[in-house]
C-alpha cells in the first residue's frame, strides 16, 4: 500500500514538490553559509519524493542551541512560507476522503518544514 501511495504522490503534485526542494537547494549549495540549509532542503525534497513509509523523528543528541538558532534563521528565510504553502495543501487534499492520506503527508512535510534542524527522516 505504501508504494502505491507513493506512486500516486509522485504523479499528483510530489514530483513538482520534490524538484522545488532541490533546486531551491542547490541554490543554497552556491554559498558557504547556505550549505547547512541546503542540506536541510534536501532532506525536504527526498521525504516530499517519498513519503509514506517514512517518519519523522527528532535527534535525541542535536546540537543544542546551534539547531535553535539555525531554525530561527530558517523560519525567517522561508521557512514560514513552505510552512504555510503545505498547511494550504493539507486542508485542501482533506476535504475529500480520498485525499486524506495525501493531506496528513503534507501536515507531515509542514512539521519538518517549519523547524527542520533537530530533527532526522527514517
Amino acid at each position: 500500500m505504501k508504494i502505491l501511495g507513493n506512486i500516486i504522490w509522485v504523479v499528483f503534485g510530489g514530483l513538482f514538490i520534490a524538484i522545488e526542494y532541490f533546486v531551491s537547494s542547490v541554490g543554497l549549495f552556491i554559498t558557504i553559509i547556505g550549505i547547512p540549509f541546503g542540506l536541510q532542503t534536501l532532506k525536504l525534497g527526498v521525504l516530499a519524493l517519498w513519503p509514506f513509509g517514512s517518519k519523522v523523528v527528532d535527534i535525541p543528541k542535536s546540537s543544542g542551541c546551534l539547531s535553535v538558532i539555525m531554525n530561527i534563521i530558517w523560519f525567517f528565510i522561508g521557512g514560514v512560507w513552505i510552512f504555510l504553502s503545505h498547511i494550504l495543501f493539507g486542508v485542501l487534499f482533506c476535504i475529500t476522503v480520498i485525499g486524506i492520506p495525501f493531506g496528513m503527508q503534507h501536515f507531515k512535510l509542514a512539521g519538518l518544514a517549519l523547524t527542520p534542524f533537530g530533527h532526522d527522516v527514517e
